[in-house]
């Protein structure tokens, strides 16, 4: 008869095989991360996370990644969402925590968790942290794609409002030269084009992004020249 010592080496056994072999990590489900995205502003909110996920996976296929890792970092990387401008500048640091959270309460294993972690810490444009691995480049590539386009100008526009600026402003040549603004100088959907969106095609990692980002980039680019053209005939 085996008796309890037994059953517990072998559960033991068990549990450092599963572990092991990965089975232990299940994927991540769109229905347990929806709930954390419940006060995001518009600009970042679910509907966001979905097409970033959608755009990752794809991008993943393309470029060999690993799904899993992608998936869970694209569902959770703005998990932390408190409002429009209070969190923003750290939002990837936050979120990445959240994901710490999450992962291993599905019990994931710790370099599991750390792929996704990096993925999410990485993915913000103006983040110190680069991505280093491919996952982590499908989620930034992914999420920049979702910037561009008619989609990235509606966000831009989205958000500048409930910022409480302007969807058009003459940047100065201060600004232009440094992106640094003059004082009491707003900062409008056209700075934003100029310092970011304009440039985020360049920073694409991916072949695969670059190829899908041509498009959106010369609709963004003509809504803006459009924008300027129009607001400065009114001045």
């Amino acid at each position: 008869m085996i008796n309890y010592i037994t059953w517990g080496l072998l559960g033991a056994w068990l549990l450092v095989y599963t572990h092991q072999l990965g089975l232990g990590d299940r994927m991540l489900t769109v229905e347990e991360v929806r709930g954390l995205y419940a006060d995001a502003d518009l600009t970042h909110d679910f509907d966001h996370v979905l097409r970033v996920w959608c755009l990752s996976e794809w991008l993943a296929k393309a470029e060999g990644a690993d799904m899993k890792i992608v998936k869970a970092a694209a569902l959770l990387h703005d998990a932390h969402q408190a409002g429009v401008s209070d969190v923003r500048a750290t939002h990837h640091l936050a979120s990445a925590e959240v994901a710490c959270r999450v992962l291993e309460s599905d019990g994931w294993n710790s370099d599991d968790i750390g792929a996704v972690q990096h993925c999410i810490r990485a993915h913000r444009y103006r983040s110190p942290e680069r991505p280093s691995t491919i996952e982590a480049m499908c989620l930034f590539d992914a999420d920049k794609l979702d910037a561009l386009g008619a989609i990235g100008v509606a966000r831009t526009i989205g958000y500048v409002a409930l910022s409480g600026e302007p969807y058009y402003a003459e940047p100065s040549d201060k600004f232009l030269r440094s992106g640094q603004r003059e004082p009491g100088e707003p900062y409008s959907a056209y700075h934003e084009f100029i310092f970011k969106l304009s440039k985020l095609v360049d920073s694409l990692h991916t072949a695969s992004a670059r190829t899908m980002a041509e498009e959106r980039h010369d609709t963004m680019v003509m809504f803006f020249e459009r924008l300027r053209a129009e607001s400065m005939a009114a001045m």
